[in-house]
């Protein structure tokens, strides 16, 4: 194998793009070249002059957040044995493919038409780090608007589709002449708005009077907004057609050519009639290939739009001026990383007051570690105008203990309160209440099926501590088996959420009361056994109402034996309904009021019933944000729960603080 390109060599999963092995051989059996590029000439005539195979690769079609410029790796790529897909002088797979018998093609056209309606529902193109189009940024429908695209000089895929700079002349005469009573944008290149390229139409247009759109806004926003799209060989064109967009072609790109649009071109090559979605399914799905970031391995298309889709989301929501306050300086790494966005500013103060001026005066939000918000900071918040977003940790949240300095998977924002705390509404309770009329309902209880599975079989749980196994063999219990979770007293979610029971000696005595004959096991919180919180109960007084106290086992092991788990707020309890064990709630923790636990108390916000798989969607898929440490970049729980599995799953703090982590450990020791 020979690789011409250096960028080629430097993508980091670029071996998994191929359905056989790629080795190093003094034996040279195949050549790879990037596109087009002056690399892929020399390639390709190594390849020509010693008789080899030459494979083109290129970015596909749904390829990253940010550019690759700015070093963003990609999750798509195509592998053409022919020629590449923009290249219209010669044959491609991606021709080949469509002008095939249709068998493959055929079959894929129901999974095209959803994730075609998954691109449009999250806004997804190549690049998604543009901010959507402003409404109405081409006026209002009273008369068609025709969107003309423009391009970069020299670019390969208006040379290679046949075009030059007198197509785009033709593109704009036709434009003006068949549509005299419409409104004309130009669609300005990104490159050409960073100063990097030059266009074929910016002087044209304002010599015609023709208005430019220069702000770089998400493809997708901005055609849905078009009447007709003119185009030489541009994406967007394609994009428009998946929008049921009237597209002229100037060029001939990949989809032009097939009966899809109105063409100036013709490609005798292309055969056959295709529709837009029969494109899609060849394009996107057959032809392009797609590797996930975090697991490293071959994924279909909807996987790739799932993390696309997070990442887009993660983006827009974190754009903008971010004030933070209340964070300890071990915490902001994990804020900075939670809160990043390609337009975004993050800014720590001390001082809430100074957080709070400084939002208002950037336009921005403050956001707080949750535990740390004030009555007078929400109350200053509201007064000046400035959105006030809570930060606290996800359900599935690392290998080992955050107070342990275990870096954080997931973490949750929340603008209205928080989910540990009943008294006011939450973002995660809107969700709950909200989903079972949410439009994509069936998608994500299919994937929150798939996930308990996941969690279950692999024994994830929030922090994946401890390492006793036992059996219930273990236990003299005669009856019903009980699991009283221990909790940090001083716990914020203990505080708002315990409901009049404040300590874990309250809750045992509440439980032995309701069940004098069970056998009961109280499993203390292990940031309290090591000493890091309060709560700690001597054995003597525990065992007053518990029959067992263990210690350093793994939660999952336990809630595999147990019939019954008895809780305040404890996430345990949450865990243990995703094993399908009962649950008896004493507080009013975020999983009560929904018709699947046996609570003490009411909660009347909580109006919707939900299924278990509703409950899992909105608490571990819609609530939460998933980082990988490893790639850098906001993903999806499924990715997470792969990531807690691998041996080398945790990220730890700087070396310092885990010195500190240790030393703590050692004083415990002697006292």
């Amino acid at each position: 194998m020979i690789i011409f390109s250096r960028g080629v060599r430097s993508q980091l999963y670029i071996k998994n793009y191929f359905s056989y092995e790629l080795v190093h051989s003094k034996i040279n059996s195949i050549v790879i070249g990037w596109g087009h590029k002056p690399t892929a000439d020399k390639a390709r005539c190594y390849a020509l002059k010693h008789n080899l195979p030459y494979i083109a690769l290129e970015d596909g079609f749904l390829r990253s957040l940010a550019l690759g410029c700015k070093g963003a790796q990609p999750l798509s790529l195509v592998v053409d044995h022919t020629g590449i897909y923009y290249d219209a002088t010669e044959p491609s797979d991606l021709e080949n493919l469509l002008n095939g018998s249709g068998g493959d093609l055929e079959g894929q056209l129901q999974s095209a038409q959803h994730a075609i309606e998954a691109i449009k529902r999250h806004d997804l193109s190549k690049y998604n780090h543009a901010p959507r189009a402003a409404e109405k940024l081409l006026g209002d429908a009273s008369c068609p608007r025709v969107l003309i695209l423009d391009q970069t000089k020299g670019d390969t895929s208006v040379t290679l589709g046949r075009a030059d700079a007198e197509s785009f002349t033709a593109m704009l005469d036709d434009a003006q002449m068949r549509f005299p009573n419409a409104r004309l944008f130009v669609k300005t290149h990104p490159d050409v708005l960073a100063g990097k390229k030059q266009g074929y139409l910016t002087e044209a247009a304002k010599r015609r009077g023709i208005a430019i759109i220069a702000q770089d806004v998400s493809p997708l926003s901005l055609l849905a907004q078009a009447d007709v799209v003119y185009t030489v060989t541009s994406q967007m064109g394609f994009e428009a057609l998946l929008l049921g967009k009237e597209v002229h072609c100037f060029g001939m790109p990949f989809y032009a050519g097939w009966g899809a649009t109105h063409d100036r071109l013709t490609c005798p090559r292309r055969a056959k009639r295709r529709t837009a979605e029969e494109i899609f399914a060849a394009a996107y799905m057959l032809y392009a290939r797609y590797v996930n970031p975090v697991t490293a391995r071959r994924c279909d298309i909807h996987e790739a739009i799932r993390i696309l889709a997070a990442q887009r989301f993660q983006n827009e929501r974190n754009k903008g001026f971010h004030a933070c306050v209340g964070f300890s300086r071990w915490k902001r790494p994990h804020a900075r990383a939670f809160l990043q966005s390609t337009t975004g500013t993050i800014r720590f103060f001390s001082d809430w007051w100074k957080a709070i001026k400084w939002a208002q005066a950037n336009g921005g939000d403050v956001v707080v570690w949750a535990s740390k918000c004030t009555i007078g900071l929400e109350s200053s918040c509201q007064t000046m105008g400035v959105r006030l977003i809570r930060m606290e940790d996800g359900f599935i949240r690392s290998v080992g203990l955050g107070s342990d300095f275990n870096w954080p998977y997931s973490l949750v924002l929340d603008e209205k309160g928080i989910y540990y705390d009943p008294s006011r509404p939450s973002g995660l309770e809107d969700i709950l209440n909200t989903l079972p009329e949410h439009p994509e309902r069936a998608e994500l209880c299919s994937r929150a099926s798939a996930l308990r599975g996941f969690i279950v079989e692999k024994g994830i749980t929030k922090y994946n501590t401890g390492v006793d196994a036992v059996t219930r063999g273990d236990f003299s219990a005669k009856g019903r088996l009980l699991l009283v979770p221990g909790q940090v007293e001083d716990d914020a979610s203990v505080r708002l959420g315990g409901c009049g029971l404040f300590s874990n000696v309250d809750l045992l005595k509440a439980v032995r009361e309701r069940h004098p004959d069970a056998f009961i096991i109280y499993k203390p919180h292990p940031d309290v056994e090591s000493r890091n919180r309060k709560g700690r109960i001597p054995d003597e007084e525990a065992l007053r109402y518990a029959d067992r106290v263990v210690r350093n086992v793994r939660m999952d092991v336990l809630l595999g034996i147990v019939d019954e788990v008895h809780t305040l707020t404890s996430l345990t309890g949450f865990e243990a309904l995703l094993r399908g064990i009962e649950v008896h709630a004493y507080g009013g923790p975020f999983y009560a009021g929904w018709g699947l636990t046996h609570d003490r108390i009411d909660f009347p916000r909580r109006k919707a019933g939900l299924s278990l798989e509703e409950l899992i969607a909105g608490t571990l898929i819609l609530y939460p944000s998933y980082y990988d440490w490893q790639t850098k970049g906001f993903c999806t729980p499924e990715d997470i729960c792969y990531r807690l599995t691998q041996p080398k799953g945790q990220m730890r703090g700087k070396f310092f603080m885990r010195t500190f982590a240790a030393l703590r450990e050692k004083i415990r020791n002697v006292f």
